[in-house]
């Protein structure tokens, strides 16, 4: 049996070195390597990405981006690792992970438990898609995009404006653009108070808008545009929105 690849994502370094000791005891009924660790998402993602990793431990309470995040992104990989969450104490998520097949440890973690988990992702156990938004709806921080066969993040801070073209939507950003495949209509849920709705295909970041230029008039009616910091490019506005994007910069 070809070793799984494991790859182990925790800022405590003493929680990281604990899993190494259980990943060892368990070495002999499941073959495996540690592929890589992490001290948080971001990087983690990088180090799966590059490992091809196979099994993901992670734990749930990080700073900058959560473990649920981090699973989330783990989605856009062509072949996403099996994910095995750690925590401490957030008994509303062990529930979750119950009622949906997740796999998850809570701390202090012991090798049988460990084994069991581990023996579950080998055999192919995944997260169910919509899973891990319903355990924690909360924003994401970045976007994750599949570029060339790498993953990209990109800071949600950082994006002026998100545009629906058939079924991907352009993320702009000053240094660029990047294609995701997801919902214009259910990002502008999730990232309600942050980006605003223009037009029926463009949501803009409320941070980035600097004001509104006069456009010429069409049928009788005056047209107007966004005016963005850090771009020359308008954006146009549509008549039934009109109102809802005059409050924001009257």
């Amino acid at each position: 049996m070809t070793p799984l690849r494991v790859v182990i994502v925790d800022d405590e370094e003493p929680a990281r070195s604990r899993l190494r000791e259980l990943l060892e005891d368990c070495r002999g009924e499941l073959p495996h390597s540690i592929a890589g660790e992490a001290a948080n998402g971001v990087e983690g993602l990088q180090i799966v990405a590059a490992a091809e990793a196979e099994i993901v431990l992670v734990d749930i309470h990080m700073p900058e981006m959560s473990g649920i995040e981090f699973a989330r992104h783990l989605q856009v990989l062509e072949r996403p690792p099996a994910v095995i969450f750690v925590t401490a104490h957030d008994r509303y998520a062990v529930e979750a992970f119950e009622v949906n097949a997740v796999d998850y440890l809570t701390k202090p973690v012991r090798a049988v438990r460990l084994l069991t988990a581990l023996k579950k992702a080998a055999n192919g156990a995944r997260l169910a898609r919509g899973v891990l938004e319903s355990i924690d709806p909360a924003p994401r921080r970045y976007f994750s995009v599949a570029e060339r066969g790498r993953m990209t993040l990109v800071r949600v801070s950082d994006v002026i404006y998100l545009r629906a073209e058939l079924k991907y939507v352009t993320l702009r950003t000053r240094a660029g653009e990047h294609l995701v495949e997801e919902s214009l209509t259910q990002l502008e849920q999730e990232f309600r108070g942050v980006f605003v709705r223009i037009h029926r295909n463009c949501l803009v970041a409320r941070r980035w808008i600097r004001g509104v230029e006069r456009g010429a008039e069409t049928e009788g009616e005056v047209g107007w545009s966004v005016v963005l910091e850090g771009l020359d490019e308008r954006l146009p506005v549509s008549r039934r929105l009109w109102a809802q994007v005059k409050s924001l910069v009257s």
